[in-house]
């Protein structure tokens, strides 16, 4: 029975040794050259890369595995390799893949039951993560994988050196769980580049080698071998290693992502990730290989100097309740994004977030594409007069009721005014001709993905009551800063952007005027804001309902900057207006991209001409100061003027729509009454302007009149005024005598002041 039992056991192991022999010219064949092996090796990073080949972002793709880069053995810790040779192959260095005498020991101690080192070198060992024919299975390897195995050892040996082999060992090893490779394990556990462990770490990289997922106290036991074997028996000092080993088993120092563009560089992968799929599906690739360094638009020093700009102001505004804010730069003629801040960071409590890309109400911003479109209908022209009065605007919120900073409307203004200085009764009027279906697709035709019709947002649309996302509203600005030429951004180099005609190019250059005009402007913002610059550019600030979302869009000759300022969460700002929000960040930016680089303003288009402009009233007084103006051709005109009964005209429109309505002006009457506003009224703040400098205006009829809010009496006379306060009040107007004459109840909505602040 036993003589079978051998004679089996000889048969076996002779079709093995054939069968080896035979897969002989096959392994020789199947072993790769170190060049193979170093070009295949994928880390689970990919390393985002600005237009200069700088490292931006290092951003972790492959969920399955924790594998670092690629580690030159010059750039390993002498000590790690010291410790590697020691404990797993003494003789690495002597023998030629095989280390006979300790497969002769290993042999000797099976014989006799004796605990010996495996045989296994780190050749083998490489030989079997190079090819997964001759890794060891549950109960070891067969017969056949071993012989296999040393075929392709000494082929390995032959056709590789020895440096090769123990650099490409160190990067292919598994370590522990999900590590694998040395630049993984490093920074894992002990957060460093392997070119900086120490003898105790390199003793515990070592000792994970033999037992990846051992417990610490086993790990600890290993590591302390090691350090006996790189150190004199007597200067050895394990003392403290347990806890030091323990420590580093639990630590996860190698973060998911690390870098200056954490959002971009997702939106890049994802973009690139379609891009493949669509060529997989018509090429029919069936290829599974990622590229793990990609190349990108954004220029590292911009990228970095938003950041730290964004972070800086956010933490100046610090106690007005804002927290987040976000960056994009975008080059006029390629559309090439330069640089992209998603976040503030640590600031914020949605750091995940992505704020370029968040859907926002744009507030005063969508004002240039209206006022071009007006004037590219003819419906206007940069001189014609629009009256900014007090107007009950109806909206699905309620009435909306704008005010100004100076706390009165400006009366009759130029359009040039009216876009310049952000005021919005004139925004609302201009809507009204141009109608908010055509102006729907004006936005939509500049790239804004608006989701409901023009006819759902109505004439508050004027007023930016839509939401868009920073990205899309930056490039919409980008179109103007072209001539009206759309193309969409690049997130890859691009020499040949696709433009398509969106704006009439005269009106996009009249806009575009207004918008560099820092005269314009003045009579908001004065004539030494913040967004007055040295070299030319044109900019647009915005503030959304309730204070939650403050805007700075603007461009130069050659860049377009956009920024947002506000809360993720969508919880209103405090006291953070136009200029103080947004607009310091997007100087910064201007100021940082032309430090040398000249911005001058773009040459008249064919088709426009400039007329000297004289703007009076109905007496002949002027309106504003004469001076030159840009004009379509055809719609020039010297003189600019209005009669008193043009104002007065309400300006509804018939059918039922949204409609604009000047304050009431009735006849007199015998009894006193509460003129304007009317009862019901829904007042919405103003975002473009402090909550403390806007007031609510009251009119009544009659003689001696006071004037109560909820109970208490705050004005006297025919006209009265009222710091508005967000919440439901009832207005009453009483006589001398303290006899309630008339009362109204109205409700105002939007952010109230802070309470300490006036």
């Amino acid at each position: 029975m036993h003589g079978a039992s051998g004679s089996a056991s000889k048969h076996a192991l002779a079709a093995g040794i054939a069968l080896a022999l035979s897969l002989l010219g096959v392994a020789a064949h199947a072993v790769p050259t170190y060049d193979e092996v170093k070009a295949a090796h994928r880390p689970s990073d990919t390393l985002i890369l600005d237009r200069s080949g700088e490292v931006l972002q290092r951003l972790r793709t492959d969920s399955t595995v924790r594998r670092g880069q690629w580690v030159a053995l010059p750039d390993i810790s002498p000590a790690l390799r010291t410790a590697l040779v020691l404990s797993e192959d003494k003789r690495f260095y002597e023998h030629s893949g095989v280390d006979w005498r300790a497969v002769s020991s290993a042999a000797w101690g099976n014989l006799w039951n004796t605990k010996t080192r495996g045989a296994s070198t780190l050749s083998m060992q490489l030989a079997g993560l190079l090819d997964e024919d001759w890794r060891a299975g549950a109960g070891g390897r067969s017969i056949t994988q071993k012989i296999g195995q040393t075929v392709s050892t000494q082929m390995l040996e032959a056709r590789w050196r020895k440096d090769q082999i123990l650099e490409a060992y160190l990067n292919l090893v598994p370590f522990r769980g999900e590590v694998v490779g040395i630049d993984a394990l490093s920074r894992t556990l002990f957060g460093k580049a392997a070119h900086g462990l120490d003898e105790h770490e390199a003793a515990i990289a070592a000792a994970l080698v033999r037992a990846p997922n051992a417990k610490a106290a086993q790990v600890t036991q290993r590591a302390c071998g090691v350090l006996k074997t790189m150190q004199a028996p007597a200067k050895t000092d394990c003392e403290g290693l347990d806890l030091f080993a323990s420590a580093a088993l639990q630590r996860r120092a190698f973060d998911a992502t690390e870098g200056v563009a954490p959002h971009f560089s997702r939106r890049l992968l994802s973009v690139q990730t379609e891009s493949v799929e669509a060529r997989r599906s018509k090429q029919a690739d069936t290829s599974t290989r990622s590229v793990r360094t990609v190349a990108s638009t954004l220029h590292a020093p911009l990228q970095r100097f938003a950041v730290q700009t964004l972070r800086q102001h956010l933490r100046e505004l610090h106690g007005r309740h804002v927290e987040d804010g976000a960056i994009v730069v975008l080059d006029n003629a390629s559309g090439e994004v330069l640089a992209w801040v998603g976040s503030s960071g640590e600031l914020s409590d949605a750091a995940e977030v992505d704020g370029v890309l968040a859907l926002r109400q744009p507030g005063s911003t969508l004002k240039p594409f209206l006022y071009a479109q007006a004037i590219a209908e003819r419906r206007i022209t940069a001189a014609s007069l629009l009256d900014d009065s007090s107007a009950h605007i109806n909206t699905a919120g309620g009435l909306y009721i704008p005010q100004n900073y100076d706390r009165q409307f400006k009366g009759l203004v130029s359009s040039r005014t009216a876009l310049g200085a952000s005021l919005n009764v004139p925004a609302v009027r201009t809507l009204v001709m141009v109608s908010p279906d055509a102006f729907h697709k004006q936005l939509r035709a500049v790239g804004l993905p608006l989701r409901e019709t023009g006819d759902y947002y109505g004439y508050s649309l004027a007023l930016g009551s839509s939401e868009v996302s920073l990205l899309s509203l930056a490039n919409a600005y980008r179109t103007l800063a072209n001539g009206g030429r759309y193309s969409a951004p690049s997130f890859t180099r691009n020499t040949k952007p696709a433009f398509t005609p969106a704006i009439d190019a005269r009106a996009s250059f009249i806009a575009t005027d207004i918008l560099a005009d820092p005269l314009a402007r003045a009579r908001t913002f004065g004539t030494d804001s913040i967004l007055a610059t040295r070299f030319w550019t044109a900019v647009k600030t915005g503030t959304s309902k309730d204070m939650r979302d403050n805007w700075a869009i603007g461009y130069s000759q050659r860049y377009t900057v956009g920024v947002w300022v506000g809360n993720a969460s969508g919880a209103p700002m405090w006291d953070v207006s136009g200029t103080s929000g947004a607009a310091p960040v997007w100087a910064a930016l201007m100021n940082y991209l032309h430090k040398t680089e000249p911005s001058r303003a773009p040459a008249p288009p064919a088709g426009v001409v400039q007329k000297q402009v004289r703007l009076a009233d109905a007496g002949g007084k002027p309106i504003e100061a004469a001076r030159s103006e840009w004009f379509i051709r055809g719609t020039e005109q010297t003189l600019f003027a209005i009669d008193s009964g043009a104002i007065s005209a309400d300006g509804e429109r018939a059918g039922g729509q949204k409609r604009l309505k000047d304050s009431a002006r009735g006849s007199e009457s015998a009894a006193a009454r509460i003129t304007a506003p009317t009862n019901g009224t829904i007042v919405a703040l103003d975002p473009d302007i402090p909550p403390n400098r806007q007031r609510l205006n009251f009119a009544a009829e009659g003689r001696q009149l006071r004037w109560r809010m909820d109970g208490k009496e705050f004005a006297r006379g025919a006209q009265a005024q009222w710091l508005p306060w967000p919440g439901r009040h009832t207005v009453q107007l009483v006589s001398e005598r303290g006899e309630v004459l008339d009362e109204i109840r109205i409700e105002v909505r939007g952010a109230g002041v802070k309470a300490g602040r006036s």
